[in-house]
C-alpha cells in the first residue's frame, strides 16, 4: 500500500528501512525522517504522516519507540486539553484583570 503519494514510499519501503536501521544498530532511535533520509528522500506536504506514523508503530521490529509514536490515547489521558492552563484564551485573561 502506497503511504506517501508525493515521494511513492509504500508500507513496504518503511519496513525495509525500519529492518535495515535495526540490522545496522540494534540501540538507534527510528524516527521518521531517518526512514526518509534511509531511502533518500525528504517529507513533502506532511499529509502522510498520521498514517507513515500508523505504519511505523505496526512494525514489530521499531523497538524503543520516541514519544511521537507513542500511542496516542496515553497522551490525551495525561494532558486534558492540550496540555494548556486553564484561562489560555486571551479573551479569558481579558475578563480576570
Amino acid at each position: 500500500m502506497i503511504v506517501c503519494h508525493c515521494t511513492q514510499i509504500s508500507d513496504h519501503d518503511i519496513r525495509a528501512a525500519i529492518d535495515w536501521m535495526r540490522t545496522a544498530d540494534a540501540q538507534t532511535i527510528i524516527t521518521p525522517g531517518k526512514i526518509y533520509h534511509a531511502l533518500g528522500k525528504r517529507a513533502d506536504c506532511g499529509g502522510c504522516m498520521p498514517l507513515f506514523l500508523d505504519t511505523m508503530r505496526a512494525c514489530d521490529r521499531l523497538g524503543v519507540a520516541p514519544p511521537i509514536l507513542r500511542a496516542r490515547t496515553d497522551i490525551k489521558k495525561e494532558l486534558p486539553d492540550e496540555g494548556r492552563r486553564q484561562g489560555h484564551r486571551l479573551s479569558q485573561r481579558r475578563a480576570a484583570v
